[in-house]
């Protein structure tokens, strides 16, 4: 078994697709599909299975995938250690973000970081904030913008900010024009809500809260983002509770109004692994929380 071949396996996991994996990778299809082979026959079981349609995980593969990466990113972050131990510099910090709860925040802390490196390339991915987390624990992320989580083990955590949500009301709706929206106001409007079975902490909120009100009936329609939520709302198909920041969009045939009885704020923080040296040094983290000391 050869370092190479976790590679080209985590690209085929990863992609489900030879072709693309081995663009990924920079090598031929055929010595891609050779080389998984090899990784097979060496461990005695089937990690893919492969048809003309479609490639997927085995049990196995899927146990081997996550061992894969822990393992790679393992040894990024050796690699990372050894520079750091040697007075060498960053050259790469992987950022995982909760889209679009960072609209706000993560364009302003990629301009500092820009500005303080300039020499360091910076990636950004999307994620629920549970798999952000795996990624901060295996090395594959540097930093990550989630929702609140408490410090434990290697994970480090730190509230920057608290998002406001409100209830978007589509213009044609009488609630539009009226000075105050009340609980008892709700219970006659269809709501739009993000998806229960998704089980993100958002969801998990939103699922709380309207089980406390007694709103759970009242949940006609559901979606996946936020961006969604603002579609539907402003095709009149009902109200749901949106981030504060969506009525700066443009286009939207939304008002956002207070529900007195409902204070609906959700944390957002920076998260990384305190074992691992690019996130430790160089000010990375004190940048990220100057945001939340200057209420951004």
């Amino acid at each position: 078994m050869e370092l190479r071949q976790l590679s080209y396996f985590v690209a085929v996991a990863e992609e489900l697709h030879f072709g693309r994996a081995a663009m990924r990778v920079n090598i031929a299809q055929p010595a891609l599909s050779t080389q998984v082979q090899a990784l097979e026959k060496g461990l005695g079981v089937q990690l893919l299975t492969r048809s003309t349609r479609k490639v997927e995980l085995t049990r196995a593969g899927e146990v081997f995938y996550d061992r894969c990466v822990r393992m790679l990113g393992e040894l990024d972050l050796s690699a990372e250690m050894a520079r750091a131990a040697g007075g060498g510099t960053m050259r790469e910090i992987r950022i995982g973000t909760i889209y679009p709860a960072t609209t706000g925040v993560l364009p302003a802390f990629l301009a500092r970081i820009g500005r303080k490196f300039p020499d360091i390339r910076l990636h950004v991915s999307n994620g629920s904030t549970s798999e952000i987390i795996r990624q901060l624990e295996c090395g594959k992320l540097n930093l990550g913008f989630i929702r609140p989580v408490e410090n434990i083990g290697s994970l480090r955590f730190f509230s920057i900010a608290h998002e406001r949500y409100l209830l978007a009301v589509p213009m044609g709706n009488p609630l539009a024009s009226r000075n105050e929206v009340t609980i008892e106001d709700l219970r006659a409007e269809k709501i739009i809500a993000f998806k229960r079975q998704n089980l993100s902490y958002t969801e998990r909120y939103f699922a709380e809260t309207f089980e406390e009100h007694g709103l759970n009936d009242n949940v006609a329609y559901t979606c996946d983002d936020t961006f969604s939520l603002i579609s539907l709302v402003s095709s009149g198909l009902g109200v749901g509770f949106a981030p504060e920041w969506t009525g700066d969009l443009p286009g939207r045939d939304v008002v956002l109004k207070k529900v007195t009885g409902i204070d609906l704020k959700i944390g957002l923080g920076v998260a990384w692994s305190k074992d691992d040296p690019t996130a430790a040094r160089d000010d990375i983290i004190d940048i990220a929380k100057t945001f939340g000391r200057s209420g951004r």
